[in-house]
């Protein structure tokens, strides 16, 4: 399958993200960095597209604040469709990362739910043409089942988190539709239970992944981080599930579309930024 617009539905809102300048003392205040970033595992994925040349529509919903702003214009400028991203009452999603002084995520918080998009907000005649739709566990239940209903292309899913994973769990198994790709960590998988997905993708961070398809399971290392150290693993999830799209939607067969993905997810995790601003597909291959 090559080319096409792919949709993403999913959340955008603001990353604050804490590290600590040296290994943390618990229950007190340690020196260290704070950044404030346009997020968000839907508007992530979405960015991550249009800078690596796939034309994207971003489904999803901001307030009218400096957050919302925020947001807007960060995913403007990397040449995201913004149509339908709605605007509503309240403020703007935001998820809170403390990292370690290695990076690696510690514990985060997301507060969403004055943006929750709900199953009328949806573009019908948009899902419809996609070549591709893209789904985030941060959507209402109800929501990821109705954008099921209407997608007539292949969609991937991302369930996010456990929690998020746990409530899609019968949206899932009661879904009238096989799913081209459903993409998470070894916890979320579990918590999704049982899918019907032409492809399974275990994200092990530093160990690499494995994809499970028609002709079985497939080890697939991770790529060196360029510079040899993780300054921020926040959106390498993100980058690697837009990366996947882009390469399979230009050709590229599952496995190599998921070592072009690695790629992509060694990058992030090289930069202070959630999206690389200077990601680009001849900077993947570059490392390929």
């Amino acid at each position: 399958m090559a080319g096409g617009r792919v949709v993403v539905v999913g959340g955008a809102n603001v990353d604050v993200v804490a590290r600590p300048g040296r290994a943390p003392e618990p229950a007190t205040s340690n020196p260290g960095r704070v950044t404030v970033t346009a997020g968000g595992v839907g508007r992530n994925v979405a960015e991550v597209l249009a800078r690596l040349g796939t034309p994207t529509s971003l489904v999803s919903a901001v307030a009218g604040d400096a957050h919302g702003d925020l947001v807007v214009e960060a995913s403007a400028d990397a040449g995201v469709d913004l149509t339908h991203v709605r605007q509503v009452e309240g403020r703007t999603g935001a998820y809170v990362a403390l990292l370690d002084d290695h990076g690696e995520l510690v514990g985060g918080v997301s507060d969403m739910d004055d943006c929750d998009l709900q199953p009328g907000d949806l573009p019908a005649t948009t899902l419809a043409r996609a070549a591709l739709v893209v789904l985030d566990g941060n959507l209402p239940p109800a929501t990821v089942a109705r954008a099921l209903e209407l997608a007539t292309g292949p969609v991937a899913l991302d369930p996010v988190s456990v929690p998020k994973a746990q409530r899609l769990r019968d949206v899932v198994a009661a879904a009238d539709r096989r799913l081209f790709l459903v993409s998470a960590g070894a916890a979320e998988l579990a918590a999704l239970g049982p899918v019907v997905a032409d492809l399974l993708w275990e994200r092990r961070g530093p160990a690499g992944s494995v994809l499970t398809g028609p002709d079985g399971a497939v080890e697939l290392s991770s790529r060196p981080v360029p510079g040899g150290a993780v300054v921020d693993v926040t959106g390498a999830g993100d980058a690697m599930l837009g990366a996947f799209v882009h390469a399979w939607l230009g050709g590229d067969e599952p496995t190599r579309a998921a070592a072009y993905a690695h790629a992509a997810a060694a990058l992030t995790v090289a930069s202070e930024h959630t999206v690389r601003p200077d990601l680009t597909d001849d900077l993947v291959r570059s490392l390929l």
